[in-house]
Protein backbone atom coordinates (compact mmCIF):
# COMPACT_ATOMS: atom_id res chain seq x y z
CA UNK A 1 0.00 0.00 0.00
CA UNK A 2 2.83 2.36 0.87
CA UNK A 3 4.51 1.72 -2.47
CA UNK A 4 1.24 2.42 -4.28
CA UNK A 5 0.67 5.72 -2.45
CA UNK A 6 4.25 6.80 -3.17
CA UNK A 7 3.82 5.88 -6.85
CA UNK A 8 0.61 7.93 -7.07
CA UNK A 9 2.38 10.89 -5.47
CA UNK A 10 5.30 10.74 -7.88
CA UNK A 11 2.96 10.46 -10.88
CA UNK A 12 0.99 13.49 -9.67
CA UNK A 13 4.20 15.46 -9.31
CA UNK A 14 5.24 14.55 -12.82
CA UNK A 15 2.02 15.97 -14.31
CA UNK A 16 1.98 19.15 -12.21
CA UNK A 17 5.45 20.61 -12.62
CA UNK A 18 4.28 24.19 -13.19
CA UNK A 19 2.52 24.60 -9.83
CA UNK A 20 4.15 25.91 -6.68
CA UNK A 21 3.79 24.61 -3.14
CA UNK A 22 6.55 26.40 -1.24
CA UNK A 23 7.14 30.03 -0.41
CA UNK A 24 10.83 29.52 0.16
CA UNK A 25 13.18 32.32 1.14
CA UNK A 26 16.80 31.47 0.40
CA UNK A 27 19.99 33.08 1.66
CA UNK A 28 23.53 32.06 0.79
CA UNK A 29 26.01 33.49 3.29
CA UNK A 30 29.80 33.31 3.07
CA UNK A 31 31.45 35.25 5.93
CA UNK A 32 34.49 32.96 5.92
CA UNK A 33 35.12 33.18 2.17
CA UNK A 34 37.83 35.72 1.33
CA UNK A 35 37.30 35.92 -2.43
CA UNK A 36 36.34 39.37 -3.72
CA UNK A 37 34.29 37.88 -6.58
CA UNK A 38 31.29 36.14 -5.08
CA UNK A 39 28.93 36.44 -8.03
CA UNK A 40 28.60 32.67 -8.22
CA UNK A 41 27.13 32.69 -4.70
CA UNK A 42 24.43 35.10 -5.83
CA UNK A 43 23.55 32.89 -8.80
CA UNK A 44 23.55 29.87 -6.48
CA UNK A 45 21.06 31.62 -4.20
CA UNK A 46 18.78 32.40 -7.14
CA UNK A 47 19.08 28.86 -8.51
CA UNK A 48 18.17 27.34 -5.14
CA UNK A 49 15.18 29.64 -4.75
CA UNK A 50 13.93 28.88 -8.28
CA UNK A 51 14.37 25.15 -7.70
CA UNK A 52 12.40 25.10 -4.45
CA UNK A 53 9.63 27.45 -5.51
CA UNK A 54 9.31 26.36 -9.10
CA UNK A 55 8.56 22.67 -8.56
CA UNK A 56 5.45 20.74 -7.54
CA UNK A 57 6.13 18.94 -4.26
CA UNK A 58 2.62 17.94 -3.17
CA UNK A 59 -0.18 16.05 -4.89
CA UNK A 60 -2.77 18.76 -4.16
CA UNK A 61 -3.53 22.06 -5.82
CA UNK A 62 -2.29 24.66 -3.36
CA UNK A 63 -3.49 28.24 -3.70
CA UNK A 64 -0.89 31.04 -3.66
CA UNK A 65 -1.98 32.13 -0.17
CA UNK A 66 -1.68 28.53 1.06
CA UNK A 67 1.93 28.04 0.03
CA UNK A 68 4.13 26.81 2.87
CA UNK A 69 6.47 29.41 4.31
CA UNK A 70 10.03 28.16 4.75
CA UNK A 71 13.59 29.43 5.00
CA UNK A 72 16.80 27.93 3.63
CA UNK A 73 19.99 29.58 4.90
CA UNK A 74 23.17 28.13 3.42
CA UNK A 75 26.35 29.18 5.21
CA UNK A 76 29.24 28.41 2.86
CA UNK A 77 32.34 27.71 4.93
CA UNK A 78 34.57 26.34 2.16
CA UNK A 79 34.84 27.03 -1.58
CA UNK A 80 37.69 26.00 -3.85
CA UNK A 81 37.15 29.06 -6.07
CA UNK A 82 35.61 26.88 -8.76
CA UNK A 83 32.70 24.47 -8.25
CA UNK A 84 33.26 22.68 -4.92
CA UNK A 85 31.34 24.01 -1.92
CA UNK A 86 30.76 22.88 1.65
CA UNK A 87 29.05 24.36 4.68
CA UNK A 88 25.91 24.18 6.80
CA UNK A 89 22.25 24.50 5.88
CA UNK A 90 19.58 25.80 8.22
CA UNK A 91 16.05 24.81 7.23
CA UNK A 92 12.97 26.21 8.93
CA UNK A 93 9.27 26.00 8.11
CA UNK A 94 6.12 27.30 9.73
CA UNK A 95 2.37 27.34 9.37
CA UNK A 96 -0.32 29.80 10.49
CA UNK A 97 -2.46 29.20 13.56
CA UNK A 98 -6.21 29.46 12.96
CA UNK A 99 -7.91 32.79 13.68
CA UNK A 100 -4.71 34.53 14.69
CA UNK A 101 -1.71 36.39 13.30
CA UNK A 102 0.61 33.87 14.98
CA UNK A 103 2.71 31.41 12.99
CA UNK A 104 4.12 28.30 14.60
CA UNK A 105 7.41 26.62 13.70
CA UNK A 106 7.06 23.07 12.37
CA UNK A 107 10.64 22.32 11.36
CA UNK A 108 13.97 23.74 12.45
CA UNK A 109 17.07 21.82 11.37
CA UNK A 110 20.75 22.70 11.10
CA UNK A 111 22.33 20.28 8.63
CA UNK A 112 26.12 20.35 9.03
CA UNK A 113 26.88 17.78 6.32
CA UNK A 114 26.59 19.96 3.23
CA UNK A 115 28.98 19.50 0.32
CA UNK A 116 28.16 19.82 -3.36
CA UNK A 117 29.32 20.94 -6.78
CA UNK A 118 27.81 23.91 -8.59
CA UNK A 119 28.97 26.00 -11.54
CA UNK A 120 27.60 29.42 -12.41
CA UNK A 121 24.55 29.18 -14.65
CA UNK A 122 24.15 25.47 -14.03
CA UNK A 123 20.65 23.99 -14.18
CA UNK A 124 19.84 22.14 -10.97
CA UNK A 125 18.31 18.85 -12.08
CA UNK A 126 16.31 16.44 -9.93
CA UNK A 127 14.36 13.27 -10.52
CA UNK A 128 12.70 10.89 -8.07
CA UNK A 129 14.09 7.98 -10.09
CA UNK A 130 17.79 8.29 -9.28
CA UNK A 131 20.51 10.44 -7.73
CA UNK A 132 21.39 13.45 -9.91
CA UNK A 133 23.40 15.72 -7.61
CA UNK A 134 23.88 16.27 -3.91
CA UNK A 135 22.58 19.84 -4.02
CA UNK A 136 19.28 18.94 -5.69
CA UNK A 137 18.81 15.85 -3.51
CA UNK A 138 19.33 17.82 -0.30
CA UNK A 139 16.83 20.49 -1.34
CA UNK A 140 14.28 17.93 -2.56
CA UNK A 141 14.67 15.97 0.66
CA UNK A 142 13.88 18.97 2.83
CA UNK A 143 11.10 20.11 0.52
CA UNK A 144 9.34 16.77 1.03
CA UNK A 145 9.97 16.91 4.79
CA UNK A 146 8.54 20.44 4.94
CA UNK A 147 5.41 19.43 3.04
CA UNK A 148 5.03 16.28 5.14
CA UNK A 149 5.32 18.16 8.43
CA UNK A 150 2.74 20.66 7.22
CA UNK A 151 0.28 17.96 6.17
CA UNK A 152 0.81 16.05 9.43
CA UNK A 153 -0.18 19.18 11.38
CA UNK A 154 -3.53 19.49 9.56
CA UNK A 155 -4.46 15.81 9.08
CA UNK A 156 -3.46 12.82 11.20
CA UNK A 157 -0.63 11.07 9.33
CA UNK A 158 -1.40 13.23 6.29
CA UNK A 159 2.33 13.66 5.67
CA UNK A 160 3.00 9.95 5.10
CA UNK A 161 3.37 10.02 1.26
CA UNK A 162 5.79 12.96 1.52
CA UNK A 163 7.91 11.28 4.18
CA UNK A 164 7.99 8.24 1.90
CA UNK A 165 9.13 10.49 -0.94
CA UNK A 166 11.90 11.86 1.32
CA UNK A 167 12.88 8.27 2.13
CA UNK A 168 13.06 7.58 -1.60
CA UNK A 169 15.52 10.48 -1.97
CA UNK A 170 17.64 8.93 0.79
CA UNK A 171 17.54 5.52 -0.89
CA UNK A 172 18.68 6.97 -4.22
CA UNK A 173 21.48 8.88 -2.48
CA UNK A 174 23.04 5.65 -1.17
CA UNK A 175 25.01 5.57 -4.43
CA UNK A 176 26.73 8.86 -3.58
CA UNK A 177 29.80 9.42 -1.44
CA UNK A 178 28.38 12.57 0.17
CA UNK A 179 27.80 12.69 3.92
CA UNK A 180 24.44 12.75 5.66
CA UNK A 181 22.68 10.05 3.67
CA UNK A 182 23.84 6.90 5.42
CA UNK A 183 23.13 5.27 8.77
CA UNK A 184 26.80 5.28 9.77
CA UNK A 185 27.25 9.02 9.10
CA UNK A 186 26.03 9.72 12.66
CA UNK A 187 22.73 9.79 14.52
CA UNK A 188 21.67 13.30 13.49
CA UNK A 189 21.37 13.41 9.73
CA UNK A 190 19.00 13.06 6.78
CA UNK A 191 19.07 9.27 6.88
CA UNK A 192 17.80 9.10 10.43
CA UNK A 193 15.25 11.88 10.02
CA UNK A 194 13.62 9.97 7.14
CA UNK A 195 13.94 6.68 9.02
CA UNK A 196 12.25 8.09 12.13
CA UNK A 197 9.42 9.74 10.22
CA UNK A 198 8.63 6.49 8.41
CA UNK A 199 8.97 4.27 11.49
CA UNK A 200 5.99 2.96 13.46
CA UNK A 201 8.00 3.71 16.61
CA UNK A 202 7.30 7.41 16.07
CA UNK A 203 3.67 7.27 15.00
CA UNK A 204 2.67 8.44 18.49
CA UNK A 205 4.92 11.49 18.12
CA UNK A 206 3.44 12.26 14.72
CA UNK A 207 0.00 11.90 16.30
CA UNK A 208 1.09 14.31 19.03
CA UNK A 209 2.06 16.89 16.41
CA UNK A 210 -1.39 16.64 14.83
CA UNK A 211 -3.29 16.91 18.13
CA UNK A 212 -0.99 19.65 19.41
CA UNK A 213 -1.76 21.85 16.41
CA UNK A 214 -5.38 21.01 15.52
CA UNK A 215 -6.77 20.40 19.02
CA UNK A 216 -4.45 22.78 20.83
CA UNK A 217 -2.90 25.75 19.05
CA UNK A 218 -5.69 26.13 16.49
CA UNK A 219 -8.22 26.47 19.32
CA UNK A 220 -6.26 29.00 21.37
CA UNK A 221 -8.10 32.01 19.99
CA UNK A 222 -11.48 30.49 20.87
CA UNK A 223 -10.67 29.19 24.36
CA UNK A 224 -7.06 29.45 25.51
CA UNK A 225 -7.66 27.62 28.78
CA UNK A 226 -9.34 24.65 27.13
CA UNK A 227 -6.68 24.47 24.42
CA UNK A 228 -3.91 24.57 27.04
CA UNK A 229 -5.57 21.73 28.96
CA UNK A 230 -5.73 19.71 25.75
CA UNK A 231 -2.01 20.21 25.15
CA UNK A 232 -1.25 19.36 28.79
CA UNK A 233 -3.05 16.03 28.36
CA UNK A 234 -0.80 15.22 25.38
CA UNK A 235 2.53 15.76 27.14
CA UNK A 236 2.95 12.22 28.59
CA UNK A 237 3.28 11.00 24.98
CA UNK A 238 6.55 12.93 24.69
CA UNK A 239 8.14 11.15 27.66
CA UNK A 240 7.10 7.74 26.33
CA UNK A 241 8.58 8.41 22.89
CA UNK A 242 11.90 9.57 24.33
CA UNK A 243 12.35 6.33 26.30
CA UNK A 244 12.29 4.29 23.09
CA UNK A 245 15.39 5.81 21.52
CA UNK A 246 17.13 8.47 23.57
CA UNK A 247 18.46 11.30 21.42
CA UNK A 248 16.79 10.23 18.17
CA UNK A 249 16.47 12.63 15.25
CA UNK A 250 12.70 13.20 15.04
CA UNK A 251 12.22 13.97 18.77
CA UNK A 252 15.19 16.34 18.51
CA UNK A 253 13.51 18.12 15.59
CA UNK A 254 10.24 18.41 17.51
CA UNK A 255 11.84 19.86 20.64
CA UNK A 256 14.02 22.25 18.64
CA UNK A 257 10.90 23.62 16.99
CA UNK A 258 8.60 23.57 20.00
CA UNK A 259 10.54 24.06 23.26
CA UNK A 260 10.21 27.86 23.42
CA UNK A 261 6.57 27.69 22.34
CA UNK A 262 5.74 25.11 25.01
CA UNK A 263 7.30 27.29 27.70
CA UNK A 264 5.26 30.25 26.48
CA UNK A 265 2.03 28.23 26.49
CA UNK A 266 2.46 26.85 30.00
CA UNK A 267 3.81 30.04 31.50
CA UNK A 268 0.15 31.17 31.53
CA UNK A 269 -1.18 27.93 33.06
CA UNK A 270 -2.14 27.37 36.70
CA UNK A 271 0.61 26.19 39.06
CA UNK A 272 -0.36 22.50 38.91
CA UNK A 273 -0.27 22.36 35.11
CA UNK A 274 2.95 24.39 34.99
CA UNK A 275 4.76 22.03 37.36
CA UNK A 276 3.43 18.96 35.57
CA UNK A 277 4.57 20.38 32.22
CA UNK A 278 8.00 21.24 33.63
CA UNK A 279 8.47 17.71 35.00
CA UNK A 280 7.41 15.90 31.83
CA UNK A 281 9.24 18.21 29.43
CA UNK A 282 12.46 18.17 31.47
CA UNK A 283 12.40 14.37 31.47
CA UNK A 284 11.60 14.07 27.76
CA UNK A 285 13.93 16.87 26.63
CA UNK A 286 16.79 17.26 29.12
CA UNK A 287 18.81 19.33 26.63
CA UNK A 288 16.34 22.19 27.15
CA UNK A 289 15.86 21.56 30.85
CA UNK A 290 16.87 25.08 31.88
CA UNK A 291 14.11 26.52 29.70
CA UNK A 292 11.49 24.33 31.32
CA UNK A 293 12.67 25.14 34.83
CA UNK A 294 11.51 28.72 34.31
CA UNK A 295 7.95 27.38 34.56
CA UNK A 296 8.59 26.77 38.25
CA UNK A 297 9.28 30.46 38.84
CA UNK A 298 6.03 31.87 37.46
Amino acid sequence: MKKISLYILLVCLGFSAAAQDLNARVQVLSPKIQSTNKRILQTLETAMKDFLNGRKWSADNILPQERIDCNFVLNVTSWDGSSAFSGELQVQSSRPVFNSAYTTTLLSVNDKDIDFSYTEGQTIDFTDQNFQSNLSSIMAFYAYIIVGMDYDSFSRFGGTPYFQAAQNVVTNAQTSSNKGWKAFDGTVNRYWLAENLNSKLYESLRGFMYDYHRNGLDLMSDNAGKARKAISALLPTLAQVDRQRLGSMFPLVVFTAKSNELVSIFSKADSQDRLQAMTILSEADPANGLKYQTLQKN
